[in-house]
Order: structure tokens, then sequence, then C-alpha cells
């Protein structure tokens, strides 16, 4: 379905990235023309375990840069953790951050550059543009296929007084440098793999279906729900495989790219408030609400709706009615989430009734809402977390 031309103004913003196999090695270089003496390392214990931020500090200690290494950054990170990491930042006297890891991580480190810039507490900068001065130097080695924090503008914080993740939505967030590298995810295992795919392809789904869609992220999103598709099922069952680890990177990059420019939309309102009340995986939150909220929204975009079918393969003809194609596209997406064994409820994950108030209101005041696009309000949004039990 063809639509008519935009004459709107938009923008795009992006990091400078390289990706490839092996391309963590060039840490070092970047992160010394970025004028780093000393590095703040963010990442957690299970990529020190993996080996990766082992090979990041050895590659910047080559580069002669000194490395202090912060590791407690736990799933959903913390606003503590934040703090904390900004203390660690000034007690040794770092002047660049080095993220190495999965979402958490990068966007711990965000959080620390804004606080250890500033002094002020992460969570002052909740909301769209609220940081007003540049963070130190940020340079990232995204190690999943999903949360595509390297490349973003976003920074999701747990506010652990309030139970909520907080989103935070600034051009000054964008790191500096991504370092994309497939290998990296050939530790991941199946659940992980399979969660942060489901990531990627609600990022490029919700970003191509969002209200400030555009034509750059358009490209982007589509080709990154084909990549996802056409390969996720491969990377969880092959975990060598690094043409399916390389597509699914190269998928979560376009996604990433997309959203951060785009922005999402309910999915991400309604997993960052299951993420925040009840400290849930995020990709795994998405991947259970995407298709309810595929069905609420399909009547308000069919056309860009009949697109990500076709783009997953759904046999979708030219002039469908829409009813038929909002019903290709839910058979595919449920379909596949089965193939992956993602069919899971939020009951199971142990959501009741008598939390979807609290939940309703969390998403309903979360930035992503406000480019779904159907407007959503507390009733509309507690119906769909309801047919996700």
């Amino acid at each position: 379905m063809s639509e008519k031309p935009s004459l709107r103004e938009w923008k795009f913003v992006a990091p400078e990235i390289v990706f490839g196999a092996g391309c963590l090695a060039r840490a070092g270089r970047f992160a010394a023309n970025l004028g780093m003496e000393r590095a703040l390392v963010v990442t957690d214990a299970g990529i020190e375990a993996a080996g990766w931020t082992d090979r990041v500090c050895k590659s910047l200690a080559e580069a002669g840069v000194g490395v202090t290494v912060y590791d407690q950054v736990t799933p959903n990170p913390r606003d503590y953790e934040v703090m904390r990491g900004a203390e660690i930042f000034r007690e040794h006297g770092c002047d660049g951050i080095v993220a190495v890891g999965g979402g958490s991580p990068m966007d711990c480190a965000k959080g620390i550059g804004l606080v250890a810039e500033s002094g002020r507490h992460v969570l002052q900068f909740e909301g769209v543009d609220q940081v007003e001065a540049p963070s130190p130097p940020l340079l990232c080695v995204p190690t999943t296929a999903g949360s595509s924090a390297d490349v973003s503008q976003f920074a999701i914080i747990l506010d652990t007084a309030r139970d909520v993740k907080i989103a935070i939505v600034s051009k000054a967030v964008v790191p500096d440098v991504a370092l994309v590298d497939p290998e990296t995810t050939t530790t991941m295992d199946p659940g992980l793999t399979v969660n942060t795919g489901l990531d990627a392809l609600t990022h490029a789904m919700e970003a191509y279906a969002s209200s400030a869609h555009q034509p750059l992220a358009d490209h982007l999103a589509l080709e990154a729900v084909r990549l996802a598709a056409a390969n996720l099922e491969r990377a969880r069952d092959c975990p060598g495989d690094m043409i399916a680890r390389e597509n699914m990177m190269l998928g979560s990059m376009y996604a990433g790219l997309a959203f951060s420019n785009a922005i999402l939309g309910a999915v991400h309102a309604m997993a960052h408030a299951l993420g925040g009340l009840l400290d849930l995986p995020h990709g795994l939150c998405n991947a259970i609400l995407l298709d309810h909220v595929v069905a609420a929204n399909f009547a308000s975009a069919p056309g860009r709706y009949m697109a990500l079918g076709r783009a997953m393969g759904a046999a979708i003809p030219a002039h469908a009615p829409p009813q038929e194609a909002r019903e290709s596209l839910l058979t595919t997406l449920r379909d596949f989430k089965r193939r992956l064994g993602a069919l899971v409820t939020l009951g199971e994950l142990g959501v009741t009734r008598d939390h979807l108030p609290a939940l309703a209101r969390a998403a309903a005041a979360d930035p992503c809402l406000a480019t779904n696009p159907r407007p959503l309000g507390i009733g509309d949004i507690a119906a769909i977390y309801e047919q996700a039990l």
C-alpha cells in the first residue's frame, strides 16, 4: 500500500560505527582518539566470565589508556548502580567510559556519564531533552544482538524508590563510537539469543509503525525485520554460525538506528512498566506483548503493518482486505514466537490482575507511548495487559 510523500522535516542521529568480526580489538585505538587517558570500563559479571571485558581492557592498555573496571551492573540497571559508578569514575580520575555488554551495562554507562559530568542525580534526567551538557566520551562494545543501546539516544534506568523504569532520551547519550562485533554474541545462551533477538524485532516494528516514522528509519526498520525473521532461529540453534550471528547483529543495529530516530510505541511503554514493577527481562516482556499491541494498533496504520507482515514473510497480497492482512500478520508473528519457544504469558511470569492498574498507569506515563500509532488511555493499556495474561 503506497503512501503520500511527507513534506515534514526530519533528522537522523547516529554514532560513529565500526562493524565486523574482531573489531572490539580496536577499542584502545578509538578510546585514545577520543582523548581518554583513563577509562571506566562498565560491564557485568557474565560478560567478564565470557572473556570479552578482558579483551577490551587489553586493547585499552596496549593503546596506553588506563583502566578502572566497574562490574556491579545488574539486569534492569538500578539508579544506585549508576550513582556508585559515577563515584568510582571521579575517585579514579577517569575521563572517558567504555561499556562492554548488553543493554544494561550500556544504559548504566550512559547514566554514569551524565552524573559524572553534572553532579546531578540520574533520575533528574528523566524525559526527553533534559540534558544540558555533554557527557564524557563514551565508546560501546555491544555483546547482544538486541538492545541497540550502542547506537541509540535512549537510556533506561530503574527508579528503585518507585519501582518504575525511567527513560532518558537525548542526543547527549548517543555514544561517540560503537564497535559492533558479531563474535561477542556467540557466548549468549539460546534463551538470551531469543529474547534479545525479539527485542530487536520489536524495535524495528515499533519504529516503522511509529507516528514519528521517517524515510531513513523506515528502510532500516524493514531490513531489520527481514534479518530477524530469517536468522534468529538459526542463531539460536547454531550459536557458532557466524553468518546468522552477523545478520542478527546487523539487524539489531539497523533496528536501533531506526527506533533511536523514529522512537517506539506501546510495546516498549508497557514492557518498561513490567520491568520496573516486577524486574522482568525486557526482551521477554516485549516478546509477550508484541502481537497483542499489533492487534490493537493495526487499524490505525494498516499499510505499515502490512509491509511489516510481508517483511516477516507473510503472504499478504497488495490489495488484501485489512482484516485478512491483520490476521495473516498476527498468525505469522505467533508462529514465529511458537517456533522460538516464546509463547509465554504474563501470568506465567507472575503477573496478576491486581497488578494491571499500576502497570497501566506507569505505561501511560512512558514517553514511548507518545509515538504509538493510535492514542491509548489507561483503560486501553490495561485491556492489552489482560489479553496477555
